[in-house]
């Protein structure tokens, strides 16, 4: 088991991770747990995988199952967080979802569902646990979960792409306004991973290899490679870096 010191010590903060059922959310919430953190997972689905996986990790785990789409959740979350342990010092706005059309036929379904979780939730969660760190005392730390396409086009998910670029630009005015609270607000920028929405991706042997070739360090990324990244900025080894969104990508935005 992982253990980090010093400045990248955890050891009794609380992190709400969101989209914590699997993938990349379940690997931050085990990364924080080595850390020291206790974790409130949010997802849609059962969490019992992460919750043995954080508690194996040393940390204690608390589930809430909510759809961040629906407006009543984000109160919920706050509220059980605050039940369970009593404050919150990390929030990872992880939750996300894409849809995948060419821009001439893409509905306005797609992108209304994308917009509201990818961009809306994300900020009314932030806003609403800024809230509490602002009653607490003492700031907090929330990290963004952007996406390559925060910096480029894509193709065929104009939703997401838009929803991942302004995900990018709240995050800096987030920082702007709410640094003299004691809060950081920065993001992560994740590379090619292999999840569940990159599977149609990986199943095309074409586009698959085309990725490959310009990712430098050769592979997809795997959710455990997000781990060092949010301890970070969930630690009191990133008090001075704010507004900032880190590409953990193998190479791919140097190219």
């Amino acid at each position: 088991m992982a253990k980090f010191p010093g400045l990248f010590s955890l050891e009794g903060k609380v992190a709400i991770v969101t989209g914590a059922s699997a993938g990349l959310g379940q690997a931050m919430a085990v990364g924080l747990a080595e850390a020291g953190a206790d974790i409130v997972g949010v997802a849609r689905r059962k969490m019992s995988e992460t919750r043995t996986l954080v508690e194996q990790s040393g940390g204690r785990f608390v589930a809430v199952e909510a759809d961040l789409a629906a407006g009543e959740a984000i109160e919920r979350i706050i509220a059980d967080s605050l039940t369970a342990y009593g404050r919150i010092d990390v929030l990872v706005n992880n939750a996300g979802t894409i849809r995948r059309a060419d821009s001439l036929e893409f509905s306005e379904r797609d992108w209304d569902e994308v917009m509201d979780l990818n961009l809306k939730s994300a900020f009314f969660l932030a806003q609403a646990v800024a809230r509490r760190f602002v009653e607490q005392g003492g700031g907090g730390k929330i990290i963004n979960i952007a996406s390559m396409l925060s910096f480029q086009g894509g193709i065929r998910v104009p939703s997401y792409t838009a929803s991942k670029s302004g995900l990018l630009g709240i995050t800096r005015i987030l920082a702007c306004e709410w640094a003299k609270h004691g809060i950081t607000v920065n993001a992560i920028a994740p590379g090619y991973m292999e999840t569940d929405n990159t599977k149609p991706l990986r199943d095309d042997p074409v586009r698959s290899q085309e990725i490959l070739a310009r990712i430098p360090s050769g592979r997809w990324g795997v959710p455990d490679d997000l781990k060092g990244a949010a301890v970070f900025l969930a630690s009191s080894a990133s008090d001075y870096v704010n507004g900032h969104t880190l590409a953990v990508d193998g190479g791919w935005l140097a190219r």
